[in-house]
């Protein structure tokens, strides 16, 4: 089902701009053709939102340099070919065609292989040691009723020295403990969004916060997030233009691209927030997963105006254990507040145990982290391997960080590639489950978290499935110089 975004102008500068070198794009055939697939591509890889009216075809002729006429041919293709609406009295919308869905056989099988879950496994000693320190700090805890909205202090206190450490000053009244990051975000949007308010988003993101947002009831609201990183441009339009309730962004080894946003951007982010008033949350779960360098001080750093207006969440899953389900929410203390009196209605409160071992892993963690970079760093540069020997014409984008790589496939088949594949036993989602609107048909995430085992086999099930959906597969260079 293709979610219906707010209708919203592109600017003729911005259309330009991410065009690029059209005139080049196809190696032959009539110039609108070549600018009707320039345009196509966009929407396709989420570069354009869909539900975006385009400029004027005298705008756009006058900018390209090309005759009105070429223009009205372009967008008469794209209507045509369904990613363009017309309106009566208004300018065309991007879309994309309505396509069938593919039934799923019962009897598929399961897969056998899974590259849905980006996280590794736990470091098991460490975890053990945690949870057998815990039990001994549990005897006060048992003479109360266990429930503890705001966390237990020793952990609250463990959040708070990280991002101290990090070169924000927090206090544990500051620190929210929650159920994991998903819980967190589920949390916010529960106290600050009604159902049909917008939420801003990167695309591509989090699939678990689009599945949030929906659960809450409210609109996603896509920003592209390209190869080259945020647009801030283009967010500050979108908020301008459609006044979200609220904003998620992930600054931090970006999920799915693995980007970091630089310093310099954080703090035009950070303008852009206490400008437009805008709520923001700041997903921080991905911090700590970097593999070439740190990443810089927290967005809330920069924040020297209106600091209520963030909300930076964190987790445990990503750079510890998934199995241990404990998040956080740092904001300021009338924001906790807020959401700690809706808390109750939804859920109440973290298990005590968990929460005393999360805070005995934080007080190691410089001993435990460096390896498992070093870990991912090594499973990284096989998978990398991999698909240059497999898949020479895929383009891992150049991220740097995180637990996966964001790919660029030769052709826009991401979901027919995820369909295949599952029916090899191989559970890799398309990558149109990481935006909005059905787009980033051209891209798919790939995690390096696998034993190198079953790396391989997951690659080899990834080369016979692009096979079977294109029926061709293109040589690896090394054998056509022999």
């Amino acid at each position: 089902m293709m979610l219906e975004t707010p209708a919203r102008a592109l600017d003729v500068e911005r259309l330009v701009r991410e065009l690029g070198n059209w005139r080049t794009a196809s190696s032959s055939g009539p110039v609108y053709l070549g600018l009707a697939d320039g345009i196509r591509m966009l929407v396709v890889d989420g570069k354009l939102p869909v539900g975006a009216r385009l400029p004027s075809e005298r705008a756009l002729a006058e900018r390209l340099r090309v005759s009105r006429t070429t223009v009205t041919a372009a967008y008469a293709q794209l209507r045509e070919d369904g990613y363009l609406l017309a309106r009566r009295g208004a300018r065309s919308t991007t879309a994309l065609p309505a396509a069938p869905s593919a039934p799923v056989s019962p009897s598929a099988p399961r897969g056998a292989v899974n590259l849905a879950n980006a996280a590794l496994a736990a470091p098991a000693p460490a975890v053990l040691a945690a949870f057998t320190a815990a039990t001994h700090q549990l005897a006060p805890y048992l003479h109360g009723i266990g429930v503890e909205l705001q966390g237990v202090p020793s952990l609250r206190e463990a959040v708070a020295e990280t991002y101290c450490a990090r070169g924000l000053p927090t206090e544990p009244d500051d620190i929210m403990i929650t159920t994991g990051a998903l819980h967190a975000i589920g949390l916010i949007l529960a106290t600050y969004t009604q159902p049909g308010d917008r939420v801003l988003v990167e695309q591509p993101t989090y699939h678990g916060a689009l599945a949030a947002i929906a659960t809450a009831g409210a609109r996603p609201v896509p920003v592209a997030v390209t190869e080259d990183g945020w647009d801030l441009g283009a967010l500050h339009t979108a908020v301008r233009q459609l006044a979200p309730s609220l904003a998620y962004v992930v600054p931090d080894n970006h999920n799915p691209t693995g980007l970091t946003m630089p310093q310099a951007q954080r703090h035009e982010l950070a303008a852009l927030i206490a400008d437009t008033r805008t709520r923001t949350i700041i997903d921080e779960t991905m911090t700590e997963v970097w593999l070439d360098q740190p990443v810089p001080p927290p967005v809330a750093t920069a924040m020297t105006r209106r600091s209520d207006l963030v909300l930076t969440t964190g987790s445990m899953s990503k750079s510890f254990w998934g199995g241990l389900r404990i998040g956080w929410i740092r904001a300021d203390r009338s924001t906790l507040a807020s959401i700690a009196a809706l808390r109750p209605s939804i859920d109440m409160g973290t298990p005590i145990l968990e929460q005393l071992a999360a805070a005995e892993l934080l007080r190691i963690a410089d001993e435990v982290l460096p390896e498992r970079r070093d870990i991912l760093r090594t499973r990284r540069e096989r998978m990398l391997s991999l698909l240059d020997e497999h898949l020479p014409d895929w383009q891992p984008c150049p991220g740097g960080g995180g637990l996966a790589l964001w790919v660029r496939l030769p052709a826009p088949m991401s979901s027919a590639l995820s369909a295949a594949a599952s029916r090899m036993g191989l559970d890799v989602p398309p990558g149109p489950r990481f935006g909005v609107d059905g787009s980033l048909e051209r891209f798919i995430r790939i995690p390096y978290t696998l034993p190198p085992d079953q790396m391989s086999e997951a690659v080899a099930l990834l080369a016979q499935a692009w096979l079977a959906v294109t029926g061709t597969t293109a040589p690896h260079p090394r054998s056509i110089l022999v």
